[in-house]
């Protein structure tokens, strides 16, 4: 599948979204991201892995993005000291996880470099002759003119500049400058830029800049962007900055929804992550009873009312994971938590009872909400 639309790196897996894979998964889809690239070695060793209890922190998100029909990416940071080694534990990283894609980064280290770069790639392609290639190195090539460029561009697939504006505020103009540059260069290759989505040095990027380069690079007609990193976008940055990039359209294909959850609970918790009150609706009976701490409600037009003000308020941006579930018959208990932007996080348990046409005719909702 050819790479298009929006991506993100991650760079440890533990800061993002608390570590949680299926919540990772849930923001991505929400963002209609259609790639995201985690790091999975650094050097010569493997990365987002726990020697102490040796599990590997890639392989349950790569399986929750892929429920969402979301690629997945490795990166490496290579150093040049070992060039072979630093191959090899790349090739064996995307192997074992059977990744989508592999990006290089390979900066200052490598500058002079050639022979090595030469072997890195050369290892590097051997052992994976199939798997798309990307470099991600400087914007500007003629800043770093003792880069060994030819030596990894001949053997990569994507180029992948880091146009990041730090201490500046022109994304566009650095974008189109760098694309020039490239274009000049041999041998050329899809140019596919990672954007800046984090602070440094007491700056940081504007909404509006985001905004720029993303559409800059669509009118560039280039296939798509990415943006570093995951954490300080969601956590560090203004709300706004990660609305930006969720919001704005390529206008490539929707990455597919995921498998229709096989029972109710499962279909409540992705509504509740779509923030669709249609698709929550869909799950009640006509004559459903919907009870909270606040009161009763019945029929789908007083449940509806309910779930516009929660998913627009108290709930507005959430994104939902299923703790428990347990069922008897048609009587299904299970509990649940939100994590919303801010500080605020939301702790439910829910009792729902099916009808023989499995639709929700009762349904009990208590929740707790933290912060904010």
């Amino acid at each position: 599948m050819a790479l298009a639309g929006k991506g993100m790196f991650i760079w440890k897996v533990s800061r993002c979204e608390g570590g949680d894979p299926n919540r990772i998964a849930a923001v991505a889809a929400q963002a209609k991201l259609t790639h995201v690239i985690i790091k999975v070695a650094d050097g010569t060793g493997a990365y987002n892995y726990d020697w102490g209890t040796r599990r590997d922190l890639v392989a349950p998100v790569r399986d929750a993005l892929r429920r969402y029909g979301i690629q997945v990416w490795g990166w490496q940071y290579i150093y040049g000291r070992d060039p072979q080694a630093e191959a090899r534990i790349a090739i064996r990283r995307v192997r074992d996880l059977g990744l989508d894609g592999f990006v290089i980064d390979a900066e200052n280290e490598y500058k002079g470099q050639h022979a090595a770069a030469q072997e890195y790639m050369t290892t590097l392609r051997q052992g994976l002759p199939n798997t798309p290639l990307a470099l991600s190195s400087y914007r500007f090539p003629s800043y770093h003119p003792t880069f060994p460029w030819q030596e990894f561009l001949e053997r990569v697939d994507i180029n992948m500049p880091q146009v990041y504006w730090v201490q500046a505020h022109n994304p566009g103009a650095q974008l189109r400058r760098s694309l020039a540059e490239f274009q000049q260069m041999h041998p050329w290759r899809p140019f596919f830029p990672t954007g800046s989505a984090y602070s440094g040095f007491g700056w940081q990027p504007t909404a509006e800049e985001i905004y720029e380069f993303m559409e800059t690079a669509r009118s560039l007609g280039l296939p798509g962007v990415n943006f570093w990193e995951w954490y300080p976008a969601r956590t560090q940055l203004p709300p706004s900055i990660w609305r930006t990039i969720a919001d704005f359209d390529w206008g490539s294909p929707t990455p597919p929804p995921p498998p229709q959850p096989a029972n109710v609970v499962e279909r409540y918790i992705q509504a509740l992550n779509q923030h669709s009150v249609d698709a929550v609706i869909r799950l009640y009976a006509p004559n459903a009873v919907h009870i909270t701490p606040q009161g009763l409600r019945q029929g789908l037009d007083a449940i509806r009312k309910w779930f516009i003000n929660f998913l627009g308020g108290v709930a507005a941006g959430a994104t939902f994971v299923l703790k428990n579930h347990h069922q008897d018959g048609n009587r299904h208990q299970f509990s649940w938590q939100a994590a919303a932007p801010g500080p605020r996080v939301l702790s439910g348990s829910d009792t729902m009872v099916l009808d023989p046409e499995g639709r929700i005719y009762y349904h009990f909702t208590f929740y707790t909400v933290l912060g904010g």
